[in-house]
């Protein structure tokens, strides 16, 4: 059976980078991202809906993105859908949450180039297309939060 697991996505940070070490020392940074969409109806009255996705970066993408994205700054992701399954401790009911594995990434905005030592920030991480080194294969598991 064939199958094929690709996302890419444009959207602003809703929140900043939050960035955390797995017990091995991999860089783990959880963004949350909101991608809008507009559109008019039959009447012609301007609609919008928001899409709010969770993303999982990890190793050196993730500690770059921690340290030039903050809230409200756009990005372009490029990477592959995850489900994650657990049990609810208060309910013990079976709970689920779709979320993105980042694999690359673009910055879309040069932000604010003070903050930039040398305005040589990376404007790219990872190649689109091709597997990360970075990412290990049991990603997520051995997260610590």
């Amino acid at each position: 059976m064939a199958s094929y697991n690709k996302v890419i996505l444009i959207g602003n940070l809703t929140r900043d980078p939050e960035l955390r070490y797995t017990p091995k020392g991999t860089a783990v940074a959880k963004i949350g991202l909101a991608v809008n969409r507009e559109w008019k109806d039959e009447s012609g009255a301007k609609k919008e809906e928001v899409t709010f996705v969770d993303v999982d970066a990890f190793g050196r993408q993730a500690e770059i993105i921690s340290q030039y994205l903050k809230k409200d700054r756009p990005i372009l992701v490029d990477g592959r859908l995850k489900l994650d399954q657990w049990d609810d401790k208060q309910t013990n009911q079976k709970r689920s949450r779709l979320g993105v594995v980042l694999e690359s990434f673009q910055f879309l905005d040069s932000g604010n180039r003070s903050e930039i030592p040398n305005s040589s920030a990376p404007k790219t991480a990872g190649v689109p297309g091709r597997a990360n080194d970075d990412i290990p294969p049991d990603a997520g598991c051995d997260v610590p939060f």
